[in-house]
């Protein structure tokens, strides 16, 4: 039983590492640094995209969802736009 476990988790290790830093960035937000928090969580989808672009499709896991060009575009865009519309909006005193 724990054999077919440890080759999902091997098989999606990419996948987990994002949650991981979606977990981080949501951590950020509900401690209230939701700017930071916001960051992270647009660093999660460039490392996404990162991983998409690098690894080969045995190794990708879960992060593959269409042909390889447009995870990568798609992932970098939204990544980037969360990255700027944090940086865009006045912190108000908080960070």
């Amino acid at each position: 039983m724990t054999q077919p476990v440890m080759q999902f988790a091997r098989r999606n290790l990419p996948m987990l590492a994002v949650l991981l830093v979606v977990a981080a960035a949501f951590a950020l937000v509900l401690a209230d640094r939701w700017r930071r928090g916001a960051f992270v969580l647009g660093g999660a989808m460039l490392l996404a995209a990162f991983l998409r672009a690098v690894l080969s499709p045995e190794r990708v896991g879960l992060l593959a969802v269409r042909d390889k060009g447009f995870d990568v575009v798609a992932m970098t865009a939204v990544g980037a736009a969360i990255m700027a519309l944090a940086a865009s909006i006045d912190p108000l005193g908080t960070d």
